[in-house]
């Protein structure tokens, strides 16, 4: 009997507890907003983390968390609001947490007015109504941005990739290659990472392409990615040195101002291949070859002749119809390149696929262009990487 009675009073205890009326005490309900602490005073566009706390003893119907106008600030909210429950004196509560970034505008003093939480609660009688909390305001001080900057990138981390689609040093004759320069920064929104520099050299042909930039959500703030990619060949048809490319940061965790510098890169046709494709070059070449430059396929057009004229066997009518329809093929698969226009990459992929000899990774590719058109994910595809892929499997 002693046994079940306190078994009773231990499922009855709890829900006494909390039981609902239209009656709402002060310590049932609570909302805070807190505020990183940092070791300095933050200065302009440096990334602060504040997290919403909310604490609940009554049972919630609904609810909305009213954000106030955050002046002076450009915000990030940090995914979805995360509740989960917790204990406090042995009994389960609901607990509410939002994380936002926040980014100073001006310097001076800031002040984050409440939040409030608009909540749906019980009452005696089982029926809604009503009740909003709000928790206390947040003030801080902001130093201005460091004025010998060029441009001001404050951030938590900062990690740079530089890759290449092929060897830059090890090109065939005619080849371009891609290089793509992956920024990515923690604790910046993308407008934040410094523009896509211009990729300079005295003997390159350099096509830079159109910008990518993403930002992943993650508790630490948002990780900012920029790709800038260009497409490069040597003027002279031997190599070429493509200049440094550097710029400014400043860690806002070791508090010093960095300078990024990815070094000069050499590009050069193989020596073998260039000197080969030399050698069974015609009398004529060099006017040919002036000609042709002005077209983007100009020294892809050259090193085909050459190959042609080198093999010592008589060029035949369809011979040099079924290579001036591959050019045309070709040229018209670049532009869609250029153009981003995917449908364009499958038609002409399709058809210079028909009239080359079959190939594992020219059918690797085009499966991969057929599931980035007709499938329904949204994912990246980067049209001149294909391109480059693409005209290799033809050598």
């Amino acid at each position: 009997m002693v046994r079940l009675l306190i078994t009773i009073v231990i499922w009855i205890l709890p829900a006494l507890a909390l039981a609902q009326t239209r009656s709402v005490i002060p310590d049932d309900l609570d909302l805070t907003i807190t505020l990183e602490q940092l070791d300095t005073t933050p200065y302009e566009r440096e990334m602060l983390l504040l997290t919403i706390h909310g604490v609940y003893k009554r049972h919630i119907t609904l609810e909305k968390l009213v954000q106030p106008e955050l002046k002076g600030l450009n915000w990030m909210q940090l995914g979805e609001d995360d509740w989960y429950e917790s204990e406090i004196d042995g009994l389960k509560v609901k607990n509410m947490r939002r994380r936002v970034a926040i980014f100073p505008e001006t310097a001076g003093r800031i002040e984050i007015e409440p939040f409030t939480h608009h909540l749906t609660l019980l009452d005696e009688e089982n029926k809604w109504f009503e009740h909003a909390i709000q928790s206390e305001s947040v003030s801080f001080e902001v130093d201005p941005a460091p004025a010998d900057s060029n441009w001001w990138f404050p951030v938590r981390r900062l990690q740079i990739s530089d890759d290449w689609s092929n060897a830059p040093d090890q090109l065939a004759p005619g080849e371009g290659v891609l290089r793509v320069v992956r920024v990515s920064a923690l604790g910046v929104s993308p407008d934040m990472i410094p523009p896509m520099p211009e990729l300079k050299s005295p003997s390159a042909l350099i096509f830079p392409h159109p910008e990518k930039r993403l930002v992943d959500l993650s508790p630490h703030g948002p990780v900012s990615i920029a790709y800038w990619r260009w497409t490069i060949q040597p003027h002279n048809g031997v190599s070429a040195i493509l200049e440094p490319i550097e710029f400014d940061y400043f860690d806002t965790t070791l508090r010093q101002q960095f300078n990024v510098v990815i070094s000069a890169q050499r590009i050069a046709y193989s020596a073998e291949e260039t000197t080969l494709a030399t050698q069974a070059a015609p009398p004529d070449a060099a006017p040919l070859r002036s000609g042709l430059i002005a077209g983007s396929f100009g020294i892809s057009a050259l090193a085909a002749l050459a190959l042609l004229f080198g093999s010592e066997r008589r060029l035949s009518g369809d011979l040099m119809v079924k290579w001036r329809e591959r050019m045309r093929l070709l040229w018209k698969l670049r532009c869609s390149s250029r153009q981003g226009d995917l449908k364009g990459l499958r038609k002409w992929g399709r058809k210079l696929d028909e009239i080359a000899e079959e190939n594992v990774d020219r059918t690797a590719l085009l499966d991969a262009l057929d599931r980035q058109i007709y499938s329904q994910t949204d994912q990246n595809f980067d049209e001149s990487s294909f391109f480059a892929r693409f005209r290799r499997t033809l050598h």
